[in-house]
């Protein structure tokens, strides 16, 4: 103990290795993330950024990784490296948001390319069913809470990032997350069935 009062909480910890230090974040000594996040950091952001291509979206990540370190079971000492742990963590939760991001390009994309915007060579015929795909729209969105609504609308109209999101609507950024996944897969499923 006498050690610990020589200097700071996160100097006594510098020399534990990477499993005693996530024991010790178990355990409830938060300042052993702060060693680990300086040892491993430049890592997690490295793979990020390869994989999202977008220094925000890899600070992000970097964040919820180790985050995410915090609340998680999942890493178990003797079965390998802390730094192998994290790597394939982070490539598995970058290669996600990349795939979730091109799903909602690409629903984005077939849902605008089914509301042209040339409303100048539109018969009537087209203008009937251009009103009643936008109300196919609303009755969609309508079945969406009103947070999921919120979320998407601040995400796909306002440009808002997940994490500004999180702080401007002060709560989680999982729970942004989640919403926003639910929402997208709601309004999927009920558009499906409109846009085949």
């Amino acid at each position: 103990m006498h050690s610990e009062q020589s200097g700071s909480p996160e100097e006594s910890l510098s020399g534990q290795t990477d499993a005693e230090l996530y024991l010790s974040l178990k355990a409830g000594r938060a300042e052993a993330l702060g060693v680990l996040y300086d040892r491993h950091a430049g890592l997690v952001y490295g793979l990020a950024f390869k994989v999202l291509g977008n220094l925000q979206e890899a600070e992000d990540l970097t964040q919820d990784v180790f985050l995410n370190l915090t609340r998680s079971t999942s890493y178990e000492p003797q079965r390998g490296s802390l730094r192998t742990f994290l790597a394939i963590l982070t490539r598995s939760r970058a290669i996600d948001r990349v795939r979730s991001r091109n799903t909602t390009l690409s629903f984005l994309g077939r849902w605008k390319s089914g509301n042209p915007q040339e409303t100048d060579s539109n018969t009537p015929l087209e203008y009937v069913f251009q009103g009643e795909r936008s109300e196919e729209v609303r009755m969609a969105l309508a079945q969406l809470s009103e947070s999921q609504q919120q979320i998407l609308k601040m995400a796909y109209y306002d440009g808002f990032s997940q994490s500004e999101i999180a702080e401007r609507l002060e709560i989680p950024l999982g729970t942004v997350k989640a919403r926003a996944r639910r929402g997208l897969l709601k309004l999927r499923q009920s558009l499906t069935t409109y846009m085949e």
